[in-house]
């Protein structure tokens, strides 16, 4: 088969964004052929990566994957530049895939905005081709939720609008949270139609770090790797690393590893907090995982307090932890809790510093033996549930039976 990905976020190999990559270099492997239409812009880092000046697109080839590289506008932060620079991506995704002559069999249109599914829509009504509407996260209730936008705002009746039409037009509806199911239905998506492909890892990036026993005991170094933005609650570990500090603890440090909009203020908080434990760190590259995560004793994740997360989570970084065979921390409140399933560590309730406080010198004071076993169930669930060959089959079958 021939499928086309427009994900505006995509990254290639070395970057941090890479499920589409990764899924398509697995069904590249069973002989299909996936192109993946991306700004080359970054979100992560908010810098031109791909395109030198004059350039508005290229082509690469990753492992038998290709890149259609887009030139997108810049922006820093969620203000009208975003809204621009997701309108370029849209409208230089349609100019690149138009010009070509090819037919795929499958267009996938991935949104954390809806308008990369809705040119997929419109490409695949172009070359006669079938669409799918790949939901990574649920515009317009996200913005909703988290306080960005009104719910009763022009904006988010035309985004309803927009969400339930591709619901309605989609071959197949690919859900990263488990259970959203019942949320599609409502806005006028078929049951019969999705497929649940969450986030996943290819292990053999993590093989290096199988042989973890448990570290030293009762010394424990504390890893968050990921994005530094609001929807991840930082302040939660910033405020339970000064209620261990205040207790005179020496031995328990946290490590946060990443880039976003939020840590220069962070950065600027734990100053002011005069936090010894905690140390800062620059955005790592997916080959790079490994070598960093080798430091750590233990991972941890935390969300803020939404009931959003009735309909699950499909964190990149929670996979990666559990992929890791360390323990891992996890904050928060969510219908899937992949960390309390497998028996993988500890989970606690958001927005509750003294709670995850208490999860660490709980976590820094039994065996190391007993932290290496919680590392080994978080491989074995990883390996049944979110491997990424695993998923690249479900995805191969989703586009053979619709």
């Amino acid at each position: 088969m021939k499928v086309w990905i427009l994900n505006h976020y995509a990254e290639s190999p070395e970057g941090q964004a890479t499920r589409s990559y990764d899924l398509g270099r697995e069904l590249v492997k069973r002989g299909h052929e996936i192109t993946i239409f991306a700004s080359s812009y970054s979100y992560y880092r908010h810098v031109e990566l791909k395109l030198v000046p004059g350039q508005w697109c290229k082509s690469e080839v990753f492992d038998g994957v290709g890149f259609t590289w887009l030139r997108t506008f810049p922006y820093r932060a969620n203000d009208w530049r975003r809204v621009l620079n997701m309108l370029t991506y849209a409208f230089n995704a349609w100019r690149a895939a138009r010009s070509r002559y090819d037919k795929p069999d499958v267009i996938i249109g991935v949104s954390v905005h809806p308008l990369a599914a809705l040119t997929a829509y419109v490409l695949s009504r172009m070359k006669g081709s079938r669409f799918f509407f790949e939901v990574t996260d649920l515009w317009p209730l996200t913005l909703i939720e988290v306080g960005r936008l009104s719910d009763r705002s022009p904006v988010a009746w035309i985004m309803r609008k927009l969400e339930s039409f591709l619901y309605r037009v989609a071959s197949k509806i690919i859900l990263l949270l488990r259970d959203a199911d019942a949320y599609v239905v409502t806005r006028g998506g078929h049951k019969d139609k999705i497929v649940w492909i969450p986030n996943g890892v290819d292990l053999t990036r993590y093989e290096s770090l199988w042989n973890y026993t448990g570290g030293q005991s009762a010394r424990l170094t504390v890893m968050y790797l990921g994005g530094l933005v609001q929807s991840n609650a930082i302040d939660v570990i910033l405020d339970a690393a000064r209620l261990i500090q205040e207790e005179g603890i020496e031995d328990v440090r946290f490590v946060l590893v990443g880039g976003g909009q939020e840590k220069d203020r962070l950065i600027s908080r734990a100053r002011d907090l005069g936090l010894r434990n905690v140390e800062f760190r620059g955005v790592v590259s997916k080959q790079e995982l490994a070598r960093v995560m080798e430091e750590a004793d233990a991972f941890v994740s935390t969300l803020r307090r939404l009931s959003l997360y009735r309909y699950g989570i499909s964190l990149n970084k929670i996979c990666d932890y559990l992929a890791s065979g360390r323990p891992i921390l996890f904050s928060g409140e969510v219908s899937y809790d992949a960390v309390r399933d497998s028996g993988a560590g500890f989970s606690v309730p958001p927005e509750d510093p003294r709670a995850l406080a208490e999860a660490v010198k709980r976590m820094r004071d039994i065996p190391p033996s007993e932290r290496a076993q919680m590392g080994r169930h978080g491989i074995a669930y990883v390996r049944q549930h979110h491997d990424i060959r695993v998923l690249a089959a479900q995805l191969e079958q989703a586009c053979r039976s619709s």
